[in-house]
């Protein structure tokens, strides 16, 4: 039962889909995987189904897998209802990979479905306000005050409503720029990347794309982060089917498009001092996945991390090991970081372009990567792509992520 893999993905388009509902895009994402996999609905023997925001954009605080699965007549199975923040897809998928591995069931199905986007902003931002501890009445001061060493220049906050995450990136901006010397342009850089990848997923919610000096003349959300370098708020679902090696042989699958879960890691986060980088969650959860998989940072071929923001994707460059604490600014501004460059990532367009439908997000990474590693990406392909690393933070808690989830899946 070690090996499982995963065998059917899919995906809706990313976006404000005001007009489609979670069913609809829980169907759209299941069907779209079974089809990839060459399966049935009767096929899966256990269903993940990962959501953050539904009860509160619409009262349905329960029971919302069972509902939006047995619409698409998936029932009579084990349901299971995953919510860890933006970590929930990847969360999902890491339960659904112990559970073929058990052998609870041969096949089974991690899918994440989000309705987040609202004509409401303020009810629509507002859903991010229990990513944290809401007993902790000072914990967005006491993290904003992380950035208070770097001042932002006037005009450079926005005084329209926006998540209050935006905020903490910002501070977690400052505090890098302060201590490594990495520079506006350099973040800015990252977010250019990440837009000119999208130009080429059909799938991503923007496809435009964008010049360093054009991101940051952009509209100012909190100083040094501009709109193109933040995620927008997106509605979207994706999918992944995995099944063990009994699985592949009952079914009869097509083993050469199966993709190999090397190592699926959640860690939550410790108490630590900000000055403590290398205890960051993200790096421990790394450190286990690469000696849970046998390899290491320079063996990747390309990553999907979790850039909410593009200083998110520098953080956890770092994280992951691709270069030095301190360095992920430079290698992102020296294109190393790009499609063609020493270790491509988010050639999805990340969350900053692709969107990030919070419970579909980590789900679309492994889309993304199930996709590279087939060598079915066409213009955004990464050449010879055998390893992938999927790195999905999840909410706050302390001066981190309050858990990580990072997968390492290979050919």
């Amino acid at each position: 039962m070690d090996n499982v893999y995963v065998v059917g993905v899919g995906m809706t388009q990313f976006g404000r889909l005001l007009d489609t509902d979670i069913k609809t895009m829980t169907r759209e994402a299941v069907d779209a995987a079974l089809v990839d996999a060459r399966l049935g609905t009767n096929d899966i023997g256990a269903a993940f189904f990962a959501n953050a925001s539904q009860g509160h954009m619409e009262g349905q605080h329960m029971i919302r897998g069972e509902i939006a699965l047995r619409s698409m007549g998936i029932g009579g199975i084990p349901v299971f209802n995953i919510e860890n923040a933006c970590a929930s897809g990847s969360a999902a998928l890491n339960l659904a990979i112990s559970h073929v591995k058990a052998g609870e069931s041969d096949v089974a199905l991690a899918v994440g479905a989000e309705k987040m986007y609202s004509r409401d902003r303020e009810r629509m931002f507002a859903v991010f306000d229990s990513a944290w501890d809401v007993r902790d009445k000072e914990i967005r001061d006491r993290l904003i005050e992380l950035g208070k060493s770097v001042e932002p220049p006037p005009g450079t906050m926005s005084d329209k409503p926006y998540s209050v995450f935006m905020d903490v990136y910002a501070a977690f901006s400052r505090s890098h720029m302060k201590r490594f010397g990495t520079t506006q342009r350099q973040i800015a850089a990252v977010s250019a990347k990440n837009h000119r990848h999208s130009v080429e997923n059909l799938l991503s919610q923007y496809r435009a794309a964008y010049t360093v000096d054009e991101v940051l003349a952009a509209t100012p959300i909190a100083y040094p982060l501009t709109v193109p370098m933040c995620s927008p708020v997106s509605d979207g679902a994706a999918a992944a089917i995995v099944t063990n090696e009994e699985g592949l042989k009952r079914l009869r699958l097509d083993k050469p498009r199966a993709i190999r879960v090397l190592a699926s890691v959640v860690q939550t986060g410790s108490d630590r001092s900000p000055s403590e980088i290398e205890k960051h969650c993200t790096a421990l959860a790394a450190a286990r996945a690469y000696d849970r998989a046998s390899v290491g940072p320079s063996d990747i071929s390309v990553a999907e991390v979790h850039d909410a923001t593009a200083m998110g994707e520098i953080i956890q460059i770092e994280n992951l090991g691709f270069c030095a604490f301190g360095d992920g600014g430079a290698i992102s501004e020296r294109g190393e970081t790009s499609i063609g460059g020493r270790i491509p990532v988010n050639p999805s367009g990340g969350l900053e372009s692709k969107g990030h439908p919070v419970g579909a997000t980590g789900l679309g990474q492994v889309h993304e990567l199930v996709t590279q590693l087939r060598g079915e990406a066409g213009p955004r392909q990464v050449e010879g792509a055998r390893l992938a690393i999927a790195e999905n933070g999840g909410g706050l808690h302390g001066i981190e992520e309050a858990v990580a989830c990072v997968t390492i899946l290979g050919r």
